[in-house]
């Protein structure tokens, strides 16, 4: 008799304290957890991407309260009188994987949804199910849309190359090149010089926070040409590099998703990076055709 009570008085205050830890203390109301095969930078940029559509599309405004290391990001949303918290954890499980978990708060109503999400099928269940399935959903639709292939540690040649500098957002860099082509190119054809290979993106600098890039928009040429002084024109080496490559097809664009799983790469394989990469395209986007065609070479080079 005097174990059983123990063994009851153990089992209250086990209880007890769960209960104060679920209904006071504990980070969500409601997780939900999924997987994707993308980077977590891809995710992350996804996830703000998504954001942003649904102000335009559904009239929902998220405010983002907090960013961390490309892996978590908290959101606030307000909709009439209601207030929910969204923080997003993307975790690596392999060099394709990500574990994506979304903790979910309702300001003014979460001791209800915790004491009921888990075992009816409420309006707030609902919602923030359908909610996350949706950005899902256009996640694995945006995936499709490109391909990314890990090639490993390679070694690209010393190239001599014309080249004009730019500055973009870094969802912008294909557009900013595409808006420049004439410039350089007419420079080389308006001057009798030949281009002899395919045109290369070499980034300056990179502020992942703001998303800025610096970036040399190039095109190789003879190293024995002439230099012509010009004020938007000018001629440099590339200089040989060695660091973790990548093959990427789809629409330039969006090439920035090679750089985020290879940095995700690095980070499981402890390889230290240099964070500027450099793009070798081998289609023509005037060309038109299968974007999935489009191939790119990137290598980012490792850190001295």
């Amino acid at each position: 008799m005097f174990q059983n009570k123990k063994l009851l008085s153990a089992f209250v205050i086990f209880l007890s304290f769960f209960l104060i830890w679920y209904l006071f203390i504990k980070k969500s109301d409601y997780t939900i957890n999924f997987k994707a095969k993308a980077a977590t930078r891809t995710i992350f940029q996804g996830i703000q991407d998504w954001s942003k559509e649904q102000s335009k599309t559904a009239n929902l405004n998220y405010k983002t309260l907090e960013k961390e290391n490309f892996n978590f990001i908290k959101q606030e949303l307000i909709t009439g009188n209601n207030s929910y918290i969204y923080s997003w954890n993307m975790n690596t499980i392999n060099d394709s994987i990500t574990q994506v978990s979304v903790d979910i708060n309702e300001k003014n109503a979460s001791i209800y949804n915790r004491l009921t999400a888990p075992f009816f099928n409420t309006k707030f269940k609902q919602e923030q199910l359908k909610k996350i399935e949706d950005f899902r959903d256009g996640l694995n639709r945006h995936l499709k849309t490109h391909k990314v292939k890990i090639d490993g540690i390679g070694t690209t040649e010393e190239t001599f190359v014309a080249y004009i500098n730019l500055k973009s957002v870094t969802q912008e860099k294909a557009q900013t090149m595409i808006m420049n082509d004439g410039k350089i190119t007419g420079f080389l054809h308006n001057n009798s010089i030949k281009i002899t290979g395919k045109p290369y993106l070499e980034v300056v600098s990179w502020d992942e926070n703001k998303e800025i890039l610096a970036f040399n928009y190039c095109f190789p040429i003879d190293k024995n040409t002439k230099i012509i002084e010009d004020s938007i024109v000018k001629f440099k080496t590339i200089p040989a590099l060695k660091g973790l490559t990548a093959t990427y097809n789809g629409n330039y664009r969006t090439s920035d998703r090679a750089w985020f799983t290879l940095i995700d790469y690095a980070k499981n394989h402890n390889y230290k990076l240099n964070k500027k990469p450099l793009e070798h395209f081998f289609a023509n986007p005037f060309n038109g055709g299968n974007e999935l065609e489009w191939e790119t070479k990137i290598i980012i080079p490792f850190a001295k």
